[in-house]
């Protein structure tokens, strides 16, 4: 197994070129990229800072950075539902869908399912890769229809060896959350299709007979030329997982300038040395210079992720941490608990929230760098999950997030580190004992 603590980051980067910033007609000159952050730039002050954040994704990103895209943030599922269905209802040519969780979702009264076949037979060509694992509780009445419509899916992993067909990988799972629609415009970030993002009784608590609780989440909706990244990692996934053929194929649409955001999509796979979007996460934490506001569903932080924070907190940075109270994954709400004592004690400020299944995966940093995507702060999406993450450079996109964190943190308490070093000696024990096993959360 790797081991990511140990790796030195920066090294994995320093050899490599550097990609910078590609337009509609190529990459930038460094008089059009020294316009474009004037315009993506919103706060007297904040220029600099925006030009170190962007020099520093330059440096670790493998992948170009695009410019010219127009993205907006989807607040938990009702928001990203009726924006997926919007965009799969205006599909012209192609749907693709990449999912952890699949279920017949019903959004303003519409089933998913009857929504993909009554496209499909309209000839929009309609492609699906669902993790194996994550959807072993769709029925396969579900898939049927789809099926029978001529939907093209893919099983990405099958649990079954029997099924496999690119070799037996049980642990290796699909988490990306992505819509890709017409090659033009896609949605990302922690929202699954799942009934457990609906407001109906099917919602699920934190365990078995508990009330039902509202899942937080966020999503981003970009459309522009950063789409045709995500495509291409859609369109890898399908060979690599041996797909059938497509009835339609869009490889390099024309993407024409939307706005004014700059993006850079990352997608993370265990096969990749060092995981891409781990390497420019560290990167970002190490450079902020005033605030990293962390929203995380599940935090299970690696060695040096923990040390990083830590060190931002004690040079001064305000590090903001949004946490859940509830979790699906208990085991995973005790060992980020056991951190809490150490961040505390850096500076690091602690909030939980209350009511509500925090599922949302976010980070805005110093006010210009934003990231939303399907990764946890945690071991798994570090060691052996295929993730989907957009990271967005400029103030408005950061802005809209830091305002929805504001926003998140009236509903949630902070920690106090005196009443917290207080609770019980066994509580504290059982973190440690847990934390033995982080690397499998």
């Amino acid at each position: 197994m790797p081991d990511y603590d140990d790796h030195p980051v920066g090294a994995a980067s320093a050899a490599s070129a550097r990609p910078g910033i590609v337009g509609a007609r190529g990459p930038l000159t460094e008089r059009q990229s020294k316009a474009l952050l004037a315009r993506i730039d919103t706060k007297p002050g904040d220029l600099g800072m925006l030009q170190r954040h962007l020099a520093i994704e330059q440096a670790v990103a493998e992948s170009p950075l695009q410019a010219g895209n127009r993205t907006h943030l989807l607040r938990d599922g009702t928001a990203t539902f009726q924006a997926m269905f919007a965009a799969i209802q205006g599909a012209k040519q192609q749907i693709n869908l990449e999912y952890f969780i699949v279920e017949d979702i019903v959004s303003d009264g519409v089933h998913l399912g009857d929504l993909l076949v009554a496209k499909q037979e309209a000839g929009v060509a309609v492609n699906l890769i669902y993790d194996s694992y994550g959807s072993k509780g769709t029925p396969a009445s579900f898939f049927a229809p789809l099926v029978q419509a001529g939907v093209k899916i893919v099983e990405f992993n099958p649990i079954n060896p029997l099924d496999s067909r690119n070799g037996y990988a049980l642990n290796a799972r699909d988490h990306r959350k992505m819509l890709v629609v017409d090659g033009t415009l896609a949605i990302i970030g922690g929202v699954n299709l799942s009934s457990t993002y609906e407001s109906n009784p099917s919602s699920i608590g934190p365990s078995p007979g508990a009330p039902a609780l509202h899942w937080r989440d966020t999503d981003l909706q970009i459309s522009g030329p950063a789409v045709a990244a995500l495509q291409s990692l859609f369109l890898d996934h399908w060979r690599a997982q041996q797909g059938p053929a497509m009835d339609k194929v869009i490889l390099s649409p024309v993407l024409h300038p939307m706005g004014d955001s700059v993006v850079h999509i990352i997608g993370s796979t265990p096969d990749h040395q060092v995981p891409r979007y781990y390497v420019t996460l560290l990167s970002s934490i190490r450079s902020a210079e005033k605030r990293v506001y962390l929203s995380a569903a599940y935090f299970v932080p690696t060695h040096q992720e923990m040390e990083d924070l830590v060190h931002a907190a004690r040079r001064g940075v305000d590090v903001r941490l949004l946490l859940g109270d509830q979790s699906d994954s208990e085991l995973a709400l005790t060992v980020a608990r056991s951190r809490y004592s150490d961040l505390l004690e850096a500076g690091v400020k602690i909030y939980e929230t209350h009511g509500v299944m925090l599922h949302s995966k976010t980070i805005v940093i110093d006010g210009v760098w934003s990231v939303v995507g399907s990764s946890n702060f945690d071991h798994r999406s570090v060691l052996y999950n295929d993730e989907i993450d957009a990271v967005v450079l400029g103030s408005e996109t950061a802005q809209e997030l830091e305002a929805m964190f504001a926003d998140d943190l009236r509903g949630a308490s902070q920690i106090d580190p005196a009443t917290w070093d207080k609770r019980p000696v066994l509580e504290q024990l059982d973190g440690v004992f847990w934390r033995l096993w982080q690397s499998m959360l």
